[in-house]
């Protein structure tokens, strides 16, 4: 199983509503609106990373009011 985080930037005012949508996605764990530099935080699972790339490119980016999105899969050191 692979986790990550994704780090999305909205549009002004879309935080919530993405956060709300993108929740509702299967192999998302959670997805909360944050402050800072970015606005939505995610954490994902997928079987493996090709599938985890699917989810991100597929089903998050489609979101409408999603401007940018940072992948950071989960190491365990």
């Amino acid at each position: 199983m692979v986790h990550a985080y994704i780090l999305i930037q909205t549009e002004v005012g879309k935080a919530a509503a993405v956060a709300s949508e993108i929740s509702g996605i299967a192999g998302v764990t959670t997805a909360e609106d944050v402050t800072g530099p970015y606005d939505v935080i995610v954490r994902a699972e997928a079987d493996t990373v090709d599938q985890l790339g699917q989810l991100v490119v597929a089903r998050i980016q489609n979101v409408e009011g999603i401007t940018r999105t940072l992948t950071c899969p989960v190491v365990h050191l």
